[in-house]
Order: structure tokens, then sequence, then C-alpha cells
């Protein structure tokens, strides 16, 4: 409740405008990552594209509220539209999990794959029907996650008993849990501070979060896991979705979709990018035969195909041809 008597005072201090409808964009990231640029660019576009009829106002590096905090936000009409993580989402529409399943993805092609497909589409709906409504406009690739600590990992003896700095969301506790290490849930903003001060021993995000974040200033070891692909949809509350002329409605979708395209490939290219700058800066990048993690990991998928549905977990899998793993 103090968060959102926090909100609606933040939007006393916002300057009064002649739009018709105005929207409150809330998310954790950086105002350095391709995130936050694009949706800038996003509201931009959606002002210009309404003639000045609706205008959002964007509130990053949790603002208003850590991820969970925005997610409760959205759903009592407080906040009109927020970034959040599938494994977020899924709290309230389980079936969206499947796509933070560790290696449940081959590579950034059966990503793309996933993300064109009627499946999201499908778990969208399930969404909505979930939240009253609440709608998935836009879907960005986050990046490939790896593990950063203080010393090499190099194999699953590396991770043992390792205490490794997690999301607050039960379905990243399987990764750590398949390869012997301590997951402990920390909320994003307190990741560098955790890390500086020793409460964990390592964390693991995609290489453009680690150096938007800095956190190759506290750990010195990249260890290239790629154990998952991040996900993060763009979601607009129903209430405000409703209140929006249909011509209106009709330009926030498509500028939110061309924005969720930008960043993934930004964020994309980035990825690629930086083992070389991480290289160059100082900071050991560990790349191994991540095989021996991939089969312990696979083990722990069966208990999630039940809730995300046997179905959906065999239209992922077959979305890339290559793709022989999974659970049977």
């Amino acid at each position: 409740m103090r968060k959102v008597i926090l909100i609606l005072s933040m939007l006393l201090c916002i300057p009064l405008s002649t739009a018709t409808e105005r929207l409150l964009w809330g998310h954790v990231y950086e105002t350095s990552e391709p995130l936050h640029k694009w949706a800038v660019w996003a509201a931009d576009e959606v002002q210009r594209r309404t003639n000045g009829r609706v205008e959002i106002d964007i509130f990053p590096i949790s603002i208003l509220g850590k991820e969970a905090e925005l997610n409760e936000s959205l759903s009592l009409g407080v906040v009109d539209i927020i970034y959040t993580g599938t494994s977020f989402a899924a709290q309230l529409s389980p079936s969206l999990a499947i796509a933070d399943l560790p290696y449940v993805f081959d590579g950034y092609e059966h990503w793309q794959a996933f993300n064109n497909s009627e499946l999201l589409l499908s778990l969208a709906d399930d969404y909505a029907s979930a939240t009253r409504g609440n709608k998935i406009l836009g879907n960005s690739y986050y990046g490939q996650r790896h593990v950063t600590s203080n010393t090499a990992i190099v194999d699953l003896a590396g991770m043992k008993n390792l205490k490794i700095r997690v999301p607050n969301a039960s379905i990243f506790k399987e990764f750590p849990l398949a390869v012997g290490a301590n997951p402990t849930p920390i909320a994003f903003s307190e990741v560098y501070m955790a890390l500086q001060q020793g409460v964990v021993d390592a964390q693991e995000n995609p290489l453009p979060t680690i150096k938007a974040k800095k956190l190759y200033e506290v750990q010195k070891h990249i260890n290239l896991t790629g154990h998952l692909m991040g996900s993060i949809l763009t979601i607009v509350s129903s209430y405000r979705w409703d209140k929006l002329q249909a011509q209106d409605r009709e330009v926030l979708q498509t500028v939110l979709q061309q924005a969720a395209v930008k960043v993934s490939e930004e964020t994309r290219h980035n990825e690629l990018a930086l083992i070389d700058w991480f290289q160059q800066n100082g900071i050991s990048v560990n790349q191994f035969d991540t095989q021996s993690f991939r089969q312990a990991t696979l083990k722990r998928h069966a208990p999630y195909v039940e809730k995300v549905g046997r179905e959906n977990y065999q239209k992922l899998i077959s979305l890339n041809p290559d793709n022989a793993e999974g659970v049977n």
C-alpha cells in the first residue's frame, strides 16, 4: 500500500498536459539498457502517431518498485505498462514459465522461433484470462544468462555449494539446484551490493546486464554457462487498455511490438560483442563444454511440464528441429 501511495504522489508531480490519456510505464532496468532506450522511443512514437492524444511517462531503475511490486501495481491499475520477466508473469499464469526452463532453448534462433510462434500468442491469451484482460503486447530478448563468480568455474564441481543470487521466482532456483549450488533470491536492485558485501558468492545474468549493472566491478569471472535465454514481456493493464480509443489501441500495440523487436536486435548485437569487451577490461571469460550442466538440469524439467502443459512443452521443443532433448 505504501508503494501505491508513493506512485500516486509522484503522479501529482507530473506536469499537466493536453493528452486525452496519460500512461505510466515502470520498469527495473538501467537507463543505459536497450529496454529503456526503446521504451523512450515508443513513448515518443505513440505521442506522435496519436497526435498527442496519448502520452507515456517512463520510470526506470525500480523508481516505482521492484519487479514483484510492479506486477502488483499493474493488477491494481496503478501502473499502466510494465516490463516484466516471464517468470514473474508466470506467477499469475503458470504456462508462461515454459520460457524460463533452463536449457529449454538451444540458441537464439530457437528463441526467435518461439517469439514468432502461435505458442507465444496462446500463452499471452492464457495470461489475459488469468489477469482479467491484461495484455502482453511485446516480448523482448533479454540475453543468454551466465554465472559470474569470484573464482573460475569450468565444470560442475565449481558450482558445488556456491551461494548464488537468483531472481525472486521459484523457477530460477532450478538451475542452481540441479548443479549443486545454493540459490538465494535477492531483488535486482540489490545485486551489486550483495556481491560487494559477500552476501552471495555469485549471480547469473546476461552479458549486457552484467555490463549495465557494472557487476564486473565486483566479480572478475564470467562463466559462460548459457543456461537460460531470457524473455521480457511488455504488458499493458486492461484498465488502461479499455479506456483507449480503438485507433489509439492499434497505435500502442504496433509501437510496443516494434520496440520489442528493436530491443531484441540490439541486445543480441551487444551480447555477441561483449566477450571481447570484458576480456579487454581484465575480466576472465571462461568458456567450457556445458553438456554436463545441461544433462543435470533437463532432469528437473519434469515437474514443470505438468504446470506449463505437456502439449505446450512439446510445441516449444519442436520449434527447433535440431533439438531432440527434453522430457518425454
